[in-house]
């Protein structure tokens, strides 16, 4: 609208420019148009959602509405030795559990335990004490109201103390009258409680799990209505058919109650698990938890809260082990005996537990690993499995090394082959003389390892530094000898992980000083240590001509299937981790040696049947010990260890068997027993009786 003004400047009006009604119905129109189109994309829309797209879109609200649960922990796989023998399977068992409910109360709960109780047996002899109280409380929440002061009642407005404190002045001040008037239902029943309270509430506690009979087992499932969390279910045991036998190298699985440990979480639930699975906690069941874990049923849940089973679930895959279990359990038995035998010897009073592990060194494959301690309890020996040190319990290994020692003066050029040298003490300024175990005369290369003469490696060691040795002489030892010497004998297996199969491995101990006699030491065995399971790889490896092999436990992994080693999953092949940087003149020198080592004269005469034509060194070394258990190491005693491998022509087995802590000299009697040397044979002869 514009303003006009008349003649006279003081009076002001207002016309019209355009007519106002057209300017409304215009816009009037305007908005019926769009109205009007908005209502025929709407319309077009539901056509295209109620029409066109009605299957598309119902699917989509189905799968909206959905709930998918899986159920508990399936089966796991079998595992099997190498000749297909059982050795872990499934035992089923009947369980029943309780799961809480959104919404539930105390009082029905405690209402649902008495009816159960009614219903099943279960022992309370783990009902504590503090158990029964907190059930008192639970169930007579007025009277253990009224046993709080009135002072304790402001304590706690004022924030002296907290709610948790007022809840343990409950259950402390519930009287041994008030508690007497319970007869077996109520404690059945405050177990049953316990039980249903304990641990996550989200989680399905189980309330029975052993001896569930077929009738408590159909009240409940047939009452899972009534019983409000209250289910049944089918679960399972790990079941060992060979007992002990190899049992802790196999390893352990979580129980349906205890769910994944804590120190297990993070690892497991980053993988996907719940929670309360089962899973493998140690050795072979938790290295292979990928493939011996089951898949689980799948359920839908209904509106009216029931399930329908819409995936079914199976069992994990089955393990073929390279372990011959027969041979394993007669090696067990083996050394069970010879130790207990040994322990009435004299100056063994130290020694109580040995290693065997028998491979194949063309292929790394472990046909028997087995670790025994003899303890005496009650004035009875007790035999207890000590597997598990073969990968993590280092030793000083002493004069069983000699073969890579040799390979580092032949590779240096500190020793030649077949060169002649003279056994007579080695003595350096500032420390005492350092010999052979006797005085071994004239010797070669081959003769040095026939009767493991120390200071014929004294004078590698020596030339390896850069010293020419002469009596009282100033030696000091360069790092780069030391090296020389850790980084051939790695090549061996000798220092580093060997890459077994298994979660555990220790590298062993090694020494920091550089002392010049220390390198002596370290060329005879006497100052780094090692692993069980790193021997077995060194004498592999000579054994096989310079390959450093994997050692490993599962061959095979198959598919579950009601026809079972039909669908290979997994095939384990050999695998070489290094070959050793040497002549094969020199590794083949080496063998001579070990071969002259089993003759008769040589220190390795008995220790297996020469029938085999058998290849091998023996080791004998100064070990430290703690006798009483105060931190002090206040013992020398000596530790015996021995590879072996037959035939030397065409290796296809090798031997390991170390016996620590054997003997010591402290009771005035140089009696040694030949203990190892005994297990050696028996072993030896065990296999190639299976084997010949």
């Amino acid at each position: 609208m514009k303003k006009h003004y008349s003649k006279n400047r003081n009076i002001r009006y207002y016309k019209p420019s355009k007519d106002i009604k057209v300017i409304i119905e215009k816009r009037f129109n305007l908005l019926i148009g769009i109205i009007t189109i908005l209502g025929f994309v709407l319309l077009v829309g539901l056509f295209r959602v109620q029409v066109i797209g009605h299957d598309v879109y119902t699917a989509k609200l189905e799968q909206l509405s959905r709930k998918i649960v899986e159920g508990s922990t399936a089966p796991r796989g079998r595992i099997y030795d190498r000749n297909h023998q059982l050795l872990v399977d499934n035992q089923p068992i009947k369980v029943i559990y309780y799961k809480k409910q959104t919404g539930i109360s105390t009082k029905e709960e405690i209402d649902l335990a008495y009816q159960v109780a009614d219903a099943i047996t279960v022992s309370t002899h783990k009902l504590t004490d503090k158990n029964l109280r907190i059930f008192w409380v639970k169930q007579h929440p007025s009277e253990a109201k009224a046993k709080i002061t009135e002072e304790e009642w402001r304590a706690l407005e004022e924030r002296k103390i907290s709610s948790s404190d007022i809840e343990t002045y409950k259950i402390e001040r519930v009287t041994e009258e008030e508690l007497s008037s319970y007869i077996e239902r109520d404690l059945e029943a405050a177990y049953i409680y316990t039980l249903m309270n304990k641990g996550y509430s989200y989680a399905e506690k189980v309330i029975k799990n052993e001896n569930v009979t077929d009738e408590e087992y159909a009240f409940v499932a047939g009452n899972v209505d009534a019983l409000r969390g209250f289910d049944t279910k089918l679960d399972w045991n790990r079941s060992y058919l060979y007992g002990d036998t190899f049992r802790t190298i196999l390893g352990s699985v979580t129980s349906s109650e205890s769910g994944i440990p804590a120190e297990l979480k993070d690892y497991y639930v980053s993988k996907g698990y719940a929670l309360d699975d089962r899973v493998g906690i140690s050795y072979l069941e938790y290295q292979y938890d990928d493939y011996l874990k089951g898949t689980k049923d799948k359920y839908e849940i209904g509106i009216d809260g029931s399930k329908t089973l819409i995936e079914e679930g199976t069992r994990g895959n089955d393990l073929v082990l390279t372990i011959d279990i027969t041979l394993q359990q007669t090696i067990e038995q083996i050394i069970a005996e010879e130790i207990i035998k040994a322990k009435s010897e004299p100056n063994t009073e130290y020694y109580n537990h040995a290693f065997v592990i028998v491979s194949n060194p063309n292929t790394g494959e472990i046909l028997a690993m087995a670790g025994k301690q003899v303890l005496l309890r009650n004035g009875e020996y007790v035999v207890y499995d000590y597997a598990p040190g073969i990968t993590t319990s280092p030793v000083v290994v002493g004069s069983v090394i000699k073969g890579a020692s040799h390979i580092v003066g032949y590779n240096s050029g500190a020793l030649q082959i077949g060169e002649q040298r003279y056994d007579a003490c080695v003595k350096l300024r500032g420390a005492p003389e350092k010999c052979s175990w006797k005085p071994l005369g004239h010797l070669n290369d081959i003769t040095a390892l026939r009767l493991s003469s120390n200071t014929y490696q004294f004078y590698t060691a020596m030339k390896v530094a850069g010293a020419s040795y002469y009596y009282d002489m100033p030696f000091q030892a360069s790092p780069d000898a030391f090296a020389l010497y850790r980084n051939t004998f790695a090549q061996f297996g000798l220092g580093v992980k060997t890459g077994i199969d298994l979660p555990l491995e220790s590298l062993g101990y090694k020494g920091k000083s550089e002392v010049g006699g220390l390198l002596l030491d370290f060329s005879i065995g006497q100052y780094d240590t090692y692993t069980p399971i790193q021997l077995s790889q060194y004498g592999a490896t000579i054994a096989n001509g310079g390959s450093r092999l994997q050692p490993y436990l599962v061959s095979q992994v198959y598919a579950s299937k009601a026809e079972p080693f039909t669908n290979l999953l997994y095939q384990k092949q050999p695998n070489i981790l290094n070959t050793v940087e040497t002549e094969p003149q020199y590794l083949e020198r080496v063998k001579m040696g070990f071969i002259e080592v089993m003759k008769y004269g040589g220190t390795g005469s008995g220790y297996m049947n020469l029938d085999y034509y058998p290849a091998g060194k023996t080791g004998t070394s100064q070990s430290f010990i703690d006798t009483d258990g105060d931190g002090v190491i206040d013992k020398e005693t000596i530790t015996n260890t021995f590879v072996g491998f037959a035939p030397a022509d065409n290796p296809k087995v090798a031997f390991t068997v170390i016996s620590p802590n054997v003997y010591h000299y402290d009771n005035g009697s140089d009696y040694q027993s030949y203990v190892n040397r005994r297990i050696s044979k028996r072993v030896t002869d065990a296999y190639f009786a299976l084997y010949p």
